[in-house]
């Protein structure tokens, strides 16, 4: 412990020891209500960032986190995040001028979502980093850096790794469901990120609704005992997710009084409830059914939490004091807002060059006439997704468009939604002759936030997940009929998880999420060709809803690349770009040190006309592995630029336990025998080169 910990912790059992019962639960609640007389202000721990300060007036609108996991890129994710906590204490402060510690307010944010995308179908898939556990490790581990920053003893704010654990949907059966993996998809799937966010220093984690081989998460000695406190050596505090512990009585009836629910959460360390419950934990410590010293316990943990984030001094005395007004939404960070967008956008598919749209590629035949069509098009919900904020200039991809083509008289622009989004919305049939007019349609469909999404927000689907993964059957149906209107289509398709729909229902194709406040002129940019899409998918998108297991089942066997065995629509890391590459001369060489087990060097050559982007992914897979074993596993990635006609030396050194094998205990041990070590732009399947992705290269290294 450190002196300033030290020092801390003296000041905090000085304060607790002064605390009566009822104050110190006070301060367990999220709604805490403070203890005046001892200079502990009333605060709300609730506030919510996922991609932007969301809830609390005017504030820089990200596009949604699977976006974000889209541009594989973590330096930028760092910086999005840095953005966000500015705007948060630049919140914070002009709160603190008028004495506000309300909700949506204050420097405790419930953010990173680092659940695992078991499923597409979960409504809530768009506020993570996708599929992969790597993938997610390191996207979280930026988002907390982002978030709190470096100085682990003064926090800028205070991060939240969320669910703990293996929560992935459905959202209807939450508050019920006692989901029980294997030990090994727990240990190999579920749980990596959450171990990697706690070694990063990660302020706080908080619980999931549903039980985990019969303990409700958010009172679970399991994960919050054995493995958070004890295992990894978590220091910071848990909350629970809201209203979760009333679940254990009314729900999961593992308790039968609200006395007992509390108790159990308490006892296994659950610091904070967002919610009511804990209100009878002082009737619980009275009845003997919870010891105070464990409330004394959780208040420390609380109480440290707010001492770092410097609550307890004027924030004018903060490092981050000159932040205010000024600072949110600023041109600054529109940029950043856009550039995230930008490289978050998959190009899936691009026949006989359709993209961009520019002179060069429409010499022969001007590009006089453009339409836009599709309820996307100017749908604000579009651009958002779930937990977000807003401000007064959210660009749509009509408005993006629109803007490209000021000052060229010599284009027409049209357009018309065509069909609405939601299935009961009447088809405009006559619209689709408006395509035979034009030289190219973009067409903009997909999903909105009002079609997935957490329980309740959602108001198109049951509890805000889908029940299959296609496009929606009028959605189709209507660009079925734009299609044999014969002019080029491209098609643009918002939504925050996979979606599926013949791959030749359009000429070109773009997936680009809930692109944000920016996302209309983002997509704009890269439809006319000033940005090369660089987005790669960090989800799998499966061919059909029947190629997924049952919804409810959390076993990993048959989903994401890495045990899925049938063919995918587009594979987990695919993404297309206007440039051509090649990847050569792998070499891969083993060292003494676990630290740097195996280093990797590879060519990477841009070999086409524009300056571009590309995600460099490394594979690592064991040449006889067992049934159960993942079929690759993402090791590495790193995003380079170079120019046209350049090439660039790309190093990786990768740790001794990037050739882990979990077994069936859920115990990792390093196998002998060959491995073989995967450079490629996508998950290595044969399907990813028909699709145009780069041409793998491999080598094998012996253990």
């Amino acid at each position: 412990m450190s002196k300033i910990e030290q020092e801390r912790a003296e000041e905090i059992n000085a304060l607790i020891k002064e605390m009566t019962l009822e104050e110190k639960v006070g301060l367990m609640l999220h709604e805490s209500h403070g203890v005046e007389r001892l200079g502990i202000k009333p605060y709300n721990w609730w506030n919510e960032c996922l991609h932007g300060v969301a809830r609390n007036g005017s504030a820089t609108v990200f596009p949604q986190t699977i976006g974000l996991a889209a541009t594989f890129d973590t330096e930028l994710a760092q910086k999005e995040y840095e953005a966000i906590s500015d705007e948060a204490r630049a919140k914070y402060n002009e709160a603190q001028k008028v004495d506000d510690n309300g909700q949506f307010r204050g420097l405790t944010y419930w953010t990173p979502n680092i659940n695992i995308v078991r499923d597409p179908r979960w409504g809530r898939a768009q506020e993570t980093f996708g599929e992969d556990p790597y993938l997610t490790s390191q996207m979280g581990i930026a988002a907390v850096r982002g978030l709190q920053g470096t100085d682990k003893d003064n926090l800028k704010l205070a991060a939240c790794a969320k669910h703990f654990a293996v929560h992935s949907g459905p959202e209807n059966t939450r508050h019920t469901a006692n989901v029980k993996p294997s030990k090994k998809d727990l240990w190999e799937t579920y749980l990596p990120a959450f171990k990697a966010l706690v070694d990063e220093g990660v302020e706080s984690v908080m619980g999931a609704y549903q039980r985990l081989y019969d303990e409700p998460c958010n009172g679970s000695k399991f994960l919050l005992k054995e493995i958070l406190r004890e295992k990894w050596g978590f220091k910071g505090h848990v909350v629970s997710d809201c209203w979760a512990v009333k679940d254990f009585h009314e729900n999961h009836k593992v308790t039968k009084t609200a006395e007992e629910s509390a108790a159990l959460a308490i006892t296994n360390s659950c610091d904070l409830n967002c919610g009511c419950t804990y209100h009878a934990a002082i009737a619980a410590v009275r009845q003997g059914l919870l010891d105070e010293q464990k409330v004394n316990e959780s208040v420390f943990r609380l109480l440290m939490t707010r001492m770092k984030l410097g609550m307890f001094d004027s924030y004018k005395k903060s490092k981050w004091s000159s932040l205010g007004s000024k600072d949110i939404d600023s041109e600054e960070h529109r940029k950043l807002a856009r550039k995230v967008a930008q490289d978050s956008i998959v190009m899936l598919k691009n026949e006989n060059n359709v993209l961009p749209l520019t002179r060069e590629n429409y010499k022969n035949k001007k590009l006089k006439k453009i339409l836009v069509i599709g309820p996307a098009s100017a749908n604000v919900n579009s651009l958002l997704g779930n937990y977000y904020g807003l401000n007064s200039r959210l660009v749509t991809i009509l408005e993006g468009i629109a803007g490209k083509i000021e000052g060229r008289p010599e284009i027409t622009l049209d357009f018309h939604p065509g069909v609405g989004m939601y299935q009961d919305s009447k088809q405009r049939g006559w619209t689709l002759g408006m395509a035979e007019t034009s030289d190219v349609v973009i067409a903009c469909f997909g999903l909105d936030n009002m079609m997935e999404g957490e329980e309740g927000d959602s108001v198109e689907t049951l509890k805000g997940d889908r029940e299959s993964i296609e496009l929606p059957e009028h959605q189709l149906n209507y660009l079925r009929g734009l299609k044999e209107r014969g002019t080029p289509i491209v098609l643009v398709v918002t939504g925050g998880a996979a979606i599926s729909f013949p791959r030749d229902i359009a000429d070109a194709i773009l997936f680009v999420w809930y692109p944000g406040e920016e996302g209309g002129n983002a997509v704009a940019d890269v439809i006319f060709g000033d940005v090369n899409p660089s987005g790669h998918l960090p989800v799998t998108f499966p061919m059909s809803t029947k190629d997924l297991p049952a919804f409810d089942d959390y076993a990993m066997k048959g989903r994401t690349y890495r045990y899925a065995e049938k063919e995918p629509l587009y594979p987990f890391g695919f993404g297309l770009s206007y440039a051509q590459w090649k990847f050569s001369d792998l070499i891969a060489e083993k060292t003494g040190d676990d630290e740097k087990f195996c280093k990797v060097k590879l060519t990477v050559a841009n070999e086409g006309s524009v300056n571009a982007a590309e995600v460099v992914q490394l594979y690592v897979t064991k040449v006889n592995r067992k049934a159960d074993d993942p079929i690759c596993s993402l090791r590495a990635f790193k995003k380079i630029s170079i120019k046209a006609g350049a090439k660039q030396s790309v190093e990786f050194v990768l740790p001794k336990p990037a050739f882990e094998t979990i077994n069936a205990e859920g115990e990792s041990v390093i196998e002998s025998g060959d491995y073989k070590i995967i450079a490629a732009d996508s998950a290595p399947l044969e399907i990813s080169e028909k699709l145009g992705a780069v041409k793998a290269v491999s080598t094998i290294i012996q253990i």
